[in-house]
C-alpha cells in the first residue's frame, strides 16, 4: 500500500501542507501514522481525491499557460489487456494517458495511487494565452 506523508500529498495536488491537513480534519481524507510516526494519506484515497477536485480546477478561465513536458502525478487507473497497458495519471488538474507494453507496465510495478512522472515529447505544442482586449 502507497501511503505520502502530508507534504508530499500537498505537492502532487498542488495544494498546501494545510489544506491537506484540513482535509483529514474534515474526514474527507483518512490519516494515519507510519513507522516514523508521521502522518500519511493512503495513495489511492488520494488518488481518488484528486480524480475529484481535478474537474472543479480544469475549468479556470482566463489564464495564461504553457505546460512542461513533465507531470507528477499519481496512477488512478491501469487497464492491461493482452500486449498493451493504459495508465492514467492524475497530475493537479490535468489527466494523462499512457499507452505502453504490459510488460513495461508489471515491470514498473503500478498501482493505483502510485507516485508516476509522465515525461511528454510531442512534435507540436499548443499554447494558449488570454486575449489583449486593450487594442
Amino acid at each position: 500500500m502507497t501511503q505520502f506523508r502530508i507534504s508530499e500529498a500537498a505537492g502532487l495536488l498542488g495544494v498546501s501542507d494545510d489544506t491537506v491537513r484540513r482535509w483529514c480534519a474534515d474526514g474527507i481524507l483518512s490519516v494515519s501514522r507510519d513507522d516514523s510516526g508521521r502522518q500519511v494519506v493512503d495513495g489511492a484515497e488520494l488518488a481518488a481525491h484528486a480524480k475529484t477536485i481535478a474537474a472543479e480546477i480544469a475549468d479556470v478561465g482566463d489564464v495564461r499557460r504553457s505546460a512542461r513536458n513533465r507531470f507528477t502525478g499519481l496512477v488512478t487507473k491501469i487497464e492491461i489487456d493482452g500486449l498493451m497497458a493504459q495508465v492514467e495519471l492524475q497530475c493537479g488538474p490535468n489527466r494523462v494517458v499512457s499507452l505502453m507494453s504490459s510488460e513495461a507496465a508489471r515491470e514498473m510495478n503500478l498501482d493505483v495511487g502510485s507516485k508516476a512522472v509522465a515525461i511528454i515529447k510531442a512534435t507540436m505544442v499548443i499554447l494558449e494565452a488570454e486575449r489583449d482586449t486593450r487594442q
